[in-house]
């Protein structure tokens, strides 16, 4: 992240878009925001800088007042942020030599933040609470070992049938097809999901996350995700619904996670009330 000088942010905000704004279609959702263009002094930008926050879409950097949200935080993000708490306490008891040897491993691991040309790789610090949170997610909750970064899969998921197995509950089954691996079965499926109205887009603030109930048993599976008080988790009680996901891959032998893979179906539950 830059460094910035005092004064900056209106300096850089000087070098937004001569139109000051730029659109972009999210779902159904028009969006507005002001785009940040590369210049000599500075050719890129994210996370947040004073009252600002970068961000990216399709390779493009746009900016936007940044979040002061004054409500604590719900039940379940505070439970992941003592799960962090936990993880960057866990990180500072580990030996300088371990430490070393996560380096080591992080620099096989591409950046998720640009630029994204290959040239940067996450610290060991990141790949440690990345190790951390992934079991966390797993139910097993431990100081994770450090273990060379493997390519993950390729992998795709689509929707394959619903049930409800209990009032209020859901039981998604979710076709995964892996390829490029030789052992299939220590991935677990990830999902951030959100239900809405048929054709609306997405929302990331009223994403859910759930994990699916079993591991991959091989190249082309059928897994299942079971969705809990789900009319109450998004005030909704619809025939159909569209269903916005984010997805991705837990290794069970390491805690790591890949980069997420977005898709977005529709969901007939008529039938099965």
């Amino acid at each position: 992240m830059w460094s910035f000088p005092p004064n900056s942010l209106h300096t850089l905000r000087g070098r937004v878009s001569p139109l000051g704004t730029s659109s972009y279609l999210c779902g159904t959702e028009s969006y507005t925001m002001p785009r940040f263009y590369p210049n000599k002094v500075i050719s890129d930008c994210w996370s947040s800088a004073g009252n600002v926050t970068f961000f990216h879409i399709d390779g493009k950097c746009y900016w936007k007042n940044r979040a002061c949200p004054e409500f604590p935080g719900t039940p379940g993000q505070l439970d992941q942020l003592e799960i962090h708490r936990r993880a960057l306490a866990a990180w500072q008891t580990l030996d300088h030599d371990v430490q070393l040897h996560w380096n080591a491993c992080a620099e096989e691991v591409p950046s998720h933040r640009p630029p994204f040309d290959g040239s940067t790789h996450i610290t060991g610090h990141n790949l440690f609470v990345s190790a951390y949170h992934g079991f966390a997610q797993l139910d097993d909750e431990h100081v994770p070992e450090p273990a060379p970064w493997e390519q993950f899969p390729i992998v795709w998921m689509g929707f394959q049938a619903v049930d409800e197995v209990q009032p209020g509950t859901l039981r998604l089954r979710l076709r995964v097809k892996l390829d490029g691996t030789a052992n299939p079965f220590r991935y677990r499926l990830h999902v951030r999901m959100q239900l809405t109205h048929p054709g609306r887009g997405r929302n990331g603030g009223k994403m859910r996350t759930f994990l699916a109930t079993e591991n991959c048993i091989g190249f082309d599976n059928l897994v299942t995700v079971s969705v809990p008080d789900y009319r109450d988790i998004w005030g909704l009680n619809l025939p159909s619904y569209q269903v916005h996901c984010r997805y991705r891959l837990i290794d069970t032998k390491t805690g790591y996670r890949n980069i997420f893979r977005r898709t977005s179906f529709l969901m007939n539950v008529s039938n099965v009330l």
